[in-house]
């Protein structure tokens, strides 16, 4: 079927604009198949069925938006963290503000080097989970970013790593775009943590893919912060194997429009899946407008999901939810649980969601709900009777609320810097 012609149009226009990168063998057809992908689909408009909540229009357009250098006033998240960090300034890798990038039973190389081979590992897993997950629900930023993207890195994890790996995207350029593209691939046993934090662009592009072999394990966790005009569209793609584990967390605060998608695989019998996420807007310091798309398929025995997504929102700020687990025809004893749920601070802010479940298995344990509401005045009295003042009540409230999505985190010490995050933007509002 033929692209619409305004979709057309603007798709060509978007390609011209981007400089067509240099590569290998294996990656030239890598980004050729995505870009043939791309002109199939055709970029996103507010007329497809799952954009229907947030305006793709700036995050497609040639033009970049301008999005202001955020000056830092407190050390980097993930400061006091023992990790191997490495940098990208305005989307280019940076080896001088790296660290050396050997790590016993972890293989780093950036995309730019390890692009210009013939062959490579990555060949496997490049451009081609984000392919898979082109189905049911198309996706053409993620095509977009495997056919242009220059910068990343390719992870291969043999053993278990003894510190986490930190991705640090540092922001110099007011008026730029920026599009990333790592892949991870954690080999049978192995286990991987990898932080990721920092602005990047005005503009963003970012995907993950993930293989996680029989037995392996990978941890994420990440921030989206300080920029409070940044727009950003990431995926994520994971494809799980036998008695594999992954899990995800992403902290979001400011941002005029953010969109993370994550699309899960589970492949292998007895896996494990979690994607959480807390997202805090305030519309008082510019647009807020914050969208987590996931979309967990179970496809092995035995197998469990989590979804757990909290927003808490004021001053005009919005947030989108839309969720799905598809268990597929011999996907016994699946477990699956979703929760979508925002607390609006006031009347002028929006939450929208649409959880969903389809179901192909009989014996199968599925669930999903989505709330939205007020803090909860009961509460809120009860802490203000013991002399809390107001403000500092409703503060506590909100950690409260969000604290099922980052018990998510297993590693306590990332989990404490992620709360101190929270704590420390809560208090700056109040100030």
């Amino acid at each position: 079927m033929a692209l619409p012609q305004q979709k057309q149009d603007a798709t060509e226009a978007r390609i011209a604009a981007i400089a067509k990168p240099a590569g290998g063998v294996w990656l030239t057809e890598a980004r050729n198949a995505a870009l043939s992908r791309l002109r199939a689909m055709g970029l996103p408009h507010a007329r497809d069925e799952y954009w229907k909540y947030t305006r793709p229009a700036t995050l497609v357009q040639p033009d970049v938006p301008p999005a202001a250098v955020f000056e830092l006033y407190e050390s980097a998240v993930f400061h006091e963290i023992d990790r191997l960090q490495i940098v990208f300034v305005d989307g280019v890798f940076d080896p001088d503000a790296s660290d050396d990038l050997a790590m016993a039973g972890v293989e780093i190389e950036p995309l730019a080097q390890a692009g210009a081979a013939d062959i490579h590992w990555a060949r496997e897993l490049y451009g081609v989970l984000e392919a898979n997950g082109q189905s049911p629900v198309e996706r053409p930023l993620a095509a977009l970013n495997t056919a242009f993207a220059e910068n990343g890195v390719l992870i291969r994890v043999t053993g278990r790593a003894e510190k986490p790996v930190n991705l640090s995207y540092v922001q110099k350029t007011e008026n730029l775009d920026v599009t990333i593209h790592n892949v991870v691939k954690v080999e049978e046993g192995a286990d991987l943590t990898l932080l990721e934090n920092g602005p990047a662009a005005s503009r963003l592009n970012k995907v993950l893919e993930v293989e996680v072999a029989d037995g392996a394990a990978f941890h994420h966790v990440r921030t989206q912060g300080r920029a409070h005009e940044r727009r950003a569209a990431t995926h994520m793609f994971a494809r799980l194997g036998k008695e594999s584990t992954f899990k995800s967390f992403t902290l979001t605060v400011n941002g005029a429009l953010t969109r993370n998608e994550a699309v899960v695989e589970m492949t292998g019998d007895d896996a494990v899946a979690h994607v959480a996420g807390a997202a805090l807007g305030d519309g008082a310091t510019g647009d807020f407008h914050h969208d987590d798309t996931v979309f967990v398929t179970h496809d092995a025995v035995n197998c469990e999901s989590r979804q757990v997504f909290k927003k808490v929102l004021r001053n005009g700020a919005v947030g989108v939810f839309q969720g799905k687990i598809l268990v597929k025809d011999g996907a016994q004893k699946t477990d699956g649980y979703q929760i979508s749920q925002s607390l609006l601070l006031d009347d002028d802010s929006q939450f929208y969601a649409k959880p969903e479940l389809e179901i192909y298995a009989d014996d199968v344990a599925c669930s999903h709900g989505s709330t939205s509401g007020a803090i909860d005045d009961e509460g809120l009295f009860y802490l203000r009777s013991r002399g809390v003042p107001k403000d500092i009540a409703t503060d506590l409230m909100v950690v409260a609320f969000v604290a099922e999505a980052i018990d998510e985190i297993e590693d306590e010490a990332i989990a404490a810097d992620i709360l101190g995050r929270l704590e420390g933007w809560l208090e700056r509002r109040r100030g």
